[in-house]
């Protein structure tokens, strides 16, 4: 199939390029935009009581507006807010608001709107009020877009302002991924660029690996745009999209790349090198782009729109890098031939012959791993699978602001405001009783009031209705009452004990509110975590028995890709919640958001046995050749120790990026990407990986016999035949 492709390419070589370079152009041109129709929401579960709760009193009540946007107002030093001075300024800000921004704004409750109790809105001392300022729109980017008109509307002469809110929170992540973005384009694509252009020691041969890359992004842009048309995506997916596309672009264009000028220096012809490489490198492509399609995929098994968003960006990411890594960049190689190490510096020249690479420090190394295997791998296997251990006590919380590093003003006015006002939290708890008759939903309210607020530490004051409650449409039987919870980390403790309470027949009770929202969401995503690990295992076992044939080389390699990953979320817990390194990075530590740990799950799993396949495929093809399995060790070790290690350097370089982000979601993606992407192409990849496949021996390519027929009958091995590689003498420089 793919020496087929390999020969359609070659000769049909300048039509593909005309015709995806034209496509991918108009999907570029069509999506142009695209991210402002994503999301700031779809943090929680759809299948959970809480989301229940919170439909139903939206659809009855009208979206609860209440804390969109809050405006907290200190009066200077020696000065009170109840100066007829400040009173006169703030009662005439809140008719403004109200009469000029009618568009803008839904309602404004707060200290100087007189038909209200002002002392809800003012600290005993009249030192600090508040102003709450609900905003027109469904409280998602049309809500953030009315807040940009009027965030700079709010001041009083002679009081200071701080801006917080849900809207404000949401629109200052927002911000922050778009920066990250911009940052990642200005500082990643230039050191990428270098990057490859000492890897391969030239402009032109550097360059083909960014035009695919290029051309993912821009294809992709066009699917996403689709996509917002049919669901919500979040704008997480934006920055997933961008990573994913450019780092595996460029690695399937590095390894496509280097395997034509592998051929094209033994001497072939530039058809023959294009069809070689399409059939070797591209098969390689393919199998890896589909593994990692399928543990991305396992993602959509979560009904949370954040985690379906960022998995359907990836996806779209990695199904194009790979269609054009086998398809337009091999023939771009087709039209240039020998002319791929144009404007090339000699003294940096990676195109070597088959001997040389059999002679480098790959060989050397993998030759040394496997002299004393169990001494180098025990060691090895301790220390990752030991790095885990910080995660056993780690714990999980949603979005908040505080990903927002500690100096952020929107971050500041929120934790002052909850500070001074911690009646009046943004983030409520909510009960929602539907179907109660007077004397029943003031018998349920009681027994929360009796059974929670005044025996279970964790709320403050009673439960009440919100002031911006509305009238229920309709004239339906529901009523919403909300309290605020001291500590976001009791959540789970509270909302037990009020949903213990259990409603009379006939009568719906919900307990929600954000913090019952995000708890749902969290308990939801673990429950489901362990099939997601499950379709990881089954998804490499399957794919990578059909690439090898053999039983034993998916059970190592999904062991050595599950100890890159414990590593990676060891060092997670050990810096981003222990704290290690915050003064440094500028976060505060706390609980770890567990949806973006899931996104990482996948992600790191995927690229781990992404390697693993590049690797295996050289050690399978040299074995097919005849060669015996310490050589084939060796001869893959070599033949892909360079290419492996340049790839996650492309790799580290673009999501090192993300960690000069200030939000702490893209330093988890960033850090901990870095640290399996170092593990894998190093430690595991050349040390490893070479010592238990030493051990296991020729038990390596075991299968039952049923498995070897099915294989023979549809594997999709397929393999550059040639002479045996050269070092005959592997096993014994091994044994010396």
């Amino acid at each position: 199939m793919f020496h087929w492709l390999g020969r359609w390419v070659y000769r049909a070589r300048y039509a593909v390029i005309a015709g995806f370079v034209v496509v991918m152009g108009v999907s570029g041109i069509y999506g142009l935009g695209y991210q402002d129709r994503l999301t700031a929401q779809g943090y929680f579960d759809d299948s959970s009581e809480s989301v229940a709760g919170a439909e139903l009193a939206d659809d009855t009540f009208g979206r609860d507006f209440d804390g969109d946007v809050i405006a907290l107002y200190t009066a200077p030093p020696g000065r009170q807010i109840t100066d007829p001075e400040f009173e006169d300024a703030g009662k005439a800000l809140t008719q403004r608001l109200l009469t000029e921004y009618r568009t803008q704004i839904k309602d404004v409750t707060g200290y100087w709107n007189g038909s209200l109790v002002k002392a809800r809105f003012i600290t005993d001392d009249k030192t600090k009020a508040f102003v709450s300022i609900g905003l027109q729109g469904t409280g998602d980017q049309d809500s953030v877009d009315f807040y940009h008109q009027i965030q700079d509307k709010l001041d009083i002469p002679g009081l200071g302002v701080q801006v917080s809110g849900r809207v404000p929170v949401s629109d200052a992540v927002g911000l922050t991924m778009a920066h990250d973005i911009e940052r990642m384009h200005l500082i990643a694509l230039p050191l990428v660029a270098i990057v490859l252009f000492f890897v391969f020691g030239g402009v032109v041969a550097a360059a083909l690996p960014l035009i695919v890359g290029g051309l993912t992004i821009a294809g992709s842009w066009g699917i996403m745009r689709a996509v917002t048309d049919v669901m919500p995506v979040n704008s997480f997916a934006d920055a997933v999209l961008q990573l994913i596309g450019l780092g595996l672009a460029i690695d399937y264009g590095l390894f496509m790349v280097s395997r034509f000028r592998e051929q094209i220096a033994e001497g072939r012809d530039t058809e023959q090198a294009v069809r070689t490489a399409v059939a070797t490198a591209g098969r390689t492509i393919v199998f890896s782009a589909t593994i990692i399609v399928v543990c991305v995929a396992g993602v959509l098994i979560f009904p949370m729109v954040f985690l379906r968003s960022a998995a359907i960006g990836a996806l779209a990411a990695v199904a194009l890098a790979a269609l054009l890594s086998i398809t337009v960049l091999p023939a771009i190689l087709a039209v240039l031939g020998r002319r791929v190490d144009a404007l090339g510096w000699e003294r940096f020249s990676r195109t070597r012959t088959a001997a040389q690479i059999d002679g480098s420090f790959w060989s050397r190394l993998a030759l040394w791993a496997m002299r004393r295997p169990v001494l180098v791998a025990l060691p090895i296997i301790v220390v990752l699978a030991g790095l885990i251990v910080p995660f056993f006590k780690v714990e999980f919380t949603g979005i908040s602001e505080k990903f927002l590093p500690p100096d952020n003003a929107t971050r500041v006015a929120q934790q002052d405001f909850d500070a001074t006002f911690p009646t009046e939290r943004v983030y409520p708890l909510k009960l929602v009783i539907e179907g109660a008759d007077r004397a029943t939903e003031r018998a349920l309210v009681a027994a929360a009031n009796t059974a929670v607020a005044n025996q279970v530490p964790g709320i403050i004051g009673e439960f009440q209705k919100p002031a911006s409650g509305g009238v229920a449409k309709d004239g339906a039987n529901v009523k919403v009452y909300a309290a605020s919870l001291a500590d976001k980390d009791d959540a789970d403790a509270v909302i037990g004990e009020l949903r213990a309470i259990a409603p009379p027949d006939g009568v719906s009770y919900y307990v929600t509110g954000i913090p019952a929202l995000e708890r749902d969401s969290i308990n939801g995503v673990i429950d489901r975590l362990p099939w997601l690990l499950l379709i990881l295992v089954l998804a490499s076992f399957v794919m990578m028995f059909l690439a090898f044939g053999s039983f034993v080389l998916p059970v190592k390699a999904i062991f050595v890709s599950f100890l890159s990953l414990t590593a990676a979320l060891g060092f997670l817990t050990f810096v981003f919640y222990d704290g290690h390194g915050s003064g440094l990075l500028n976060f505060t530590p706390q609980p770890l958001c567990f949806p973006v740990l899931v996104i990482m799950i996948a992600i790191i799993f995927g690229l781990s046995t992404d390697y693993e396949i590049f690797l295996m495929s050289r050690m399978a093809e040299a074995r097919e050749n005849g060669a015996a399995t310490t050589e084939s060790i060796r001869y893959g070790t070599a033949h892909t120790g360079g290419i492996i290690t340049a790839a996650a350097l492309v790799l580290i370089v673009v999501t090192g990026s993300f960690g000069l982000s200030e939000l702490v979601l893209m330093q988890y993606i960033a850090y901990g990407m870095i640290v399996a992407l170092v593990l894998d192409a190093t430690v595991i990849r050349m040390l490893l990986v070479p010592a238990v496949m030493r051990i296991l021996g020729d038990a390596c390519w075991w299968a039952p016999g049923w498995a070897k027929r099915l294989h023979q009958r549809i594997g999709l091995a397929e393999y550059e035949i040639r002479p045996q590689p050269g070092h005959a003498h592997a096993a014994e420089e091994v044994s010396a």
